[in-house]
């Protein structure tokens, strides 16, 4: 390295001008991905949300990014539901994939009866727990 560049360290990162970088080199090598964010949530009758998913499509795929029902509410076909909503708009954007990751105290089995299955694992992410990547066919 002969130039007189620095290397810093920044408290808050620097995400918009690392993003553009990141997103114009893509662009450039892999074409548009068309790329659009989707959320579904549950609401209570007072507006209070108690559950929902957020995620994004490009290229082709559905990537889950955020998952969440309150505790008392699993188990009652809400979590399928706004799975099923996500998906749903994605192969109306043309998805005909998705991907999400989960840890081994979350929800594996419920993505697994989903039809999600499992393509890649870290073990002891976090300590004594796995973190697990899924995948599906849309």
């Amino acid at each position: 390295m002969t130039e007189d560049l620095q290397i810093a360290k920044l408290d808050n990162p620097a995400w918009e001008v690392i993003g553009q970088g990141i997103t114009a080199y893509n662009t450039q090598q892999a074409g548009e991905d068309d790329g659009q964010n989707l959320c579904f949530v549950l609401k209570m009758p007072d507006g209070e949300i108690v559950g929902g998913v957020i995620g994004a499509t490009y290229w082709g795929w559905l990537y889950v990014n955020l998952m969440w029902l309150r505790d008392d509410l699993r188990g009652r076909g809400y979590g399928k539901e706004l799975l099923t909503l996500a998906e749903d708009e994605a192969r109306q954007r043309g998805a005909k994939q998705s991907y999400l990751d989960t840890f081994s105290f979350q929800a594996l089995g419920f993505y697994q009866k989903q039809g999600y299955e499992i393509f890649g694992q870290l073990d002891d992410f976090p300590p004594g727990h796995q973190r697990y990547f899924l995948r599906k066919k849309l």
